[in-house]
């Protein structure tokens, strides 16, 4: 999952530092994402993942990191197939 969230950060989140560089708890926000490419990020994300990503989960905190993305995606993915 890690992975593919690299992929679409390199693709879709415009980031001014190369995720090479980055581990998946580095601050993506301090590498140069922005409110427009979160937008792109959540909608690859959606897309990729078939989730939804509901609005308490549309904040700075759950895009701050691949690692934070990565854990409410598992958590949607759960809520999903206990449903």
């Amino acid at each position: 999952m890690n992975n593919t969230l690299r992929e679409i950060f390199a693709k879709q989140g415009r980031l001014a530092q190369a995720l090479e560089g980055l581990n998946d708890d580095a601050d993506l926000f301090a590498a140069g994402l922005d409110s427009l490419a979160i937008v792109n990020v959540m909608l690859a994300v959606e897309d990729r993942f078939e989730v939804e990503i509901p609005d308490e989960h549309l904040n700075r905190a759950t895009f701050s990191s691949i690692s934070a993305l990565a854990a409410v995606l598992r958590k949607l993915q759960a809520e999903q197939h206990s449903a």
